[in-house]
């Protein structure tokens, strides 16, 4: 490994040529679309004002790759390039390096993505912003080339996956009686964290029992389509997340945080609550103020 550690550093080395405070700042903002609280903005946008049936799937299928993705780092253990040449180092980021979160769930996420809008100029503009964000990550000197591409096999084996059982499995679950819908939707969640208890996998599992949840009881009660007029889509993604980033401040600072023994579940606990008013709470507060209409 440390032939291909030195080479991966070497191509780092030579994009790192046009290093300039300009192109950091650019770069910083490119791979600023890969972190979570990128997508804290991205998924509610969908579940509220685009389609929400495909928003509440698109977020499912990003939680569940980026659970593998931890599971994966931790099992492979593989150093970032700064671990060998603290000189590289752009940015800044937290444990292993194999495979690219960046990377993978940039193909996950924008791949769906294009597969929903179903259009090839679509396609062009996901793989040109995948390529970006992968690219930001070699040059901020966070992520070996090797690292970035086992991001992309992983996000591709996962993506065609999804479209060859996807329409299946959301079939069989519809068919399944409300008990059995909340007991999946919980019960997996905390099984997963159980047999991978880290922060990073109950940030992900929390947030994936609270917006499946959300999502079981809203497709029986609460009757929410993201369709509308512009204006109404625009008043419910401000308000929506509003309330979503007061949630996610304050429960931070409500709740035990490092050090505490019961850390992870209230981590979980805390981002299955912000789950749980992506999929319902901000649906149901959307009908009730009459800014959504019932899905068709």
């Amino acid at each position: 490994m440390e032939a291909i550690w030195q080479w991966g550093l070497s191509v780092i080395i030579f994009v790192q040529q046009m290093h300039s405070p300009v192109m950091d700042s650019i770069f910083r903002g490119i791979t600023f679309m890969g972190e979570e609280q990128f997508y804290l903005f991205l998924l509610p946008f969908f579940v509220w004002c685009l389609d929400y049936s495909f928003g509440a799937v698109l977020a499912a299928f990003f939680l569940l790759s980026n659970y593998i993705n931890i599971c994966l780092k931790d099992l492979l253990m593989q150093p970032r390039p700064f671990d060998i040449n603290p000189s590289v180092k752009l940015g800044s980021v937290e444990g292993y390096g194999m495979p690219s979160g960046h990377a993978q769930s940039a193909v996950v996420v924008w791949g769906a993505v294009a597969l929903w809008v179903r259009r090839k100029w679509f396609w062009a503009l996901a793989i040109v912003i995948i390529l970006l964000i992968s690219f930001s990550r070699v040059y901020l000197g966070l992520h070996f080339p090797t690292d970035v591409f086992a991001g992309w096999v992983t996000g591709a084996i996962l993506l065609l996956i999804y479209i060859a059982i996807g329409d299946r499995v959301q079939v069989w679950l519809k068919k399944l009686n409300l008990a059995l819908q909340l007991l999946l939707a919980l019960g997996v969640p905390v099984l997963l964290v159980l047999l991978h208890p880290t922060n990073d996998a109950g940030t992900t599992l929390g947030t994936l029992a609270g917006m499946s949840a959300g999502l079981v009881v809203t497709q029986r009660y609460v009757s929410f389509s993201a369709r509308g007029l512009w204006w109404k889509r625009i008043v419910r993604f401000v308000c929506g997340l509003i309330v979503l980033l007061a949630l996610y401040i304050g429960l931070k600072a409500a709740f035990p945080g490092e050090g505490s023994p019961l850390q992870l579940f209230f981590r979980f606990l805390r981002y299955g609550l912000l789950g749980i008013w992506v999929t319902l709470g901000a649906p149901w507060l959307f009908r009730l103020t009459r800014l959504a209409s019932t899905a068709e």
